[in-house]
């Protein structure tokens, strides 16, 4: 199953011009501000360096990198602007395109731009982000509190069970009436397996893409580089919009989440171009890799995630785990059954392998392993599974 992430922002943000950049599925652009609930929904491929040299060895019948699958919804912070005492939130429609996703991109604007006016007039993407939190917070604590409802008839049997909920289901409403994200509260296992059936959008792992302006893009991700390396910066020293983006990326840095800089009208525009052509123009502006690219890496690296490889005639393919996964559970990923009857993995390295050139070579250098379930398989691990079905 491909990783799922949302992508959500205020109208005019640039959400879908990203959406564009990283599916190049054409989703139409509206100039202003929308009420549709409809969702763009794109699955990409992960560039991954490792899997040409393989094919090259292997000569495969198929190739097949893993996959992400972007979700693109209708810009929000209108609901809570227009209807602050409803306390309603997000729709159950908006709600259903977005819910399952595994991360939220949330898109906040940077760039000014005379013919595409900002709903709230002036450019402030710190603004822009709180004004999301209380949206996505006014939306949890709506689905929180329908569930305290109902928990609270049942725990009026007297059964322990419902009334240990209550109490976290109240903990939980007592954070997003403070104006706090669940996600930063300490949680027990016991909350963590509620918070599964609750679907808290605050809970969700979150990446902030700030969309810059073309002329300050390299400044800003060396700006982010250094507020990531916990540099001192001089804010009296950057322009207005370069100040706005240092903000946020204080804001991610303190709560932990991930933040890429991009263009993108400039990547929607790049992604039309021939490959070659795209690179050449990224490599004058400093930057080494398109925006789309970054923000796959940011998502991996937000939720844990690495690569691991199978190779052979048939195919040569890259999968996806969490980091720290063990060889039964990475086996798992290919198939259950793999996984349900694992005996042991046959693991070399893709570096190793490259150096060695085949499997023989590795084996008889001594880089080919025999490993068991304890194995903790690492990224850019090339895998063979021996199982069994009838174990």
């Amino acid at each position: 199953m491909a990783l799922t992430i949302g992508i959500i922002g205020l109208p005019q943000s640039g959400k879908t011009s990203l959406f564009n950049a990283l599916t190049q599925a054409g989703a139409p652009i509206s100039g202003y501000a929308t009420s549709t609930v409809q969702a763009n929904v794109g699955v990409v491929q992960v560039p991954d360096a490792r899997l040409q040299p393989l094919a090259e060895i292997f000569q495969p019948k198929k190739v097949t990198p893993t996959t992400v699958e972007f979700v693109d919804v209708a810009g929000m912070g209108q609901a809570s602007q227009a209807g602050k005492d409803k306390k309603e939130g997000l729709s159950a429609e908006f709600l259903g395109h977005i819910r399952n996703a595994d991360a939220l991109a949330i898109v906040l604007r940077s760039f000014a731009n005379d013919n595409v006016p900002h709903i709230n007039e002036t450019i402030d993407p710190y603004r822009d982000l709180e004004t999301l939190n209380a949206e996505l917070m006014i939306t949890d604590l709506a689905s929180v509190e329908r569930r305290i409802e109902r928990t609270s008839r049942a725990a009026k049997s007297g059964d322990k069970k419902y009334q240990q909920e209550l109490e976290i289901l109240r903990r939980f409403q007592s954070a997003l009436e403070e104006f706090k994200l669940v996600k930063d509260l300490e949680l027990g296992q016991q909350e963590h397996a509620l918070l599964k059936e609750l679907f808290l959008l605050t809970m969700k792992p979150r990446m902030y893409v700030l969309n810059v302006s073309e002329g300050v893009l390299g400044e800003a991700n060396e700006l982010l580089d250094k507020i990531n390396a916990g540099e001192s910066v001089d804010d009296e020293s950057l322009s207005p919009e370069l100040k706005g983006i240092a903000r946020v990326a204080r804001q991610a840095k303190s709560e932990g989440s991930e933040v890429a800089a991009v263009s993108a009208s400039l990547e929607a525009e790049l992604s039309e171009l021939p490959e070659e052509d795209a690179r050449e123009y990224l490599e004058s502006l400093g930057l080494p890799k398109l925006g789309a690219d970054r923000v796959i890496q940011v998502g991996y690296r937000l939720l844990n995630l690495i690569t691991f490889l199978t190779a052979g005639e048939d195919e040569v393919r890259a999968w996806t785990v969490t980091q720290g996964a063990k060889a039964p559970e990475a086996a798992g990923k290919i198939h259950s059954d793999i996984e349900r009857g694992f005996i042991r993995a046959e693991v070399v390295h893709f570096n190793d392998f490259i150096e060695c050139g085949s499997f023989a070579a590795a084996t008889k250098k001594g880089v080919l392993r025999l490993e068991g379930k304890e194995y903790v398989i690492k990224d850019g691990d090339i895998a063979h599974f021996r199982f069994n079905v009838g174990k």
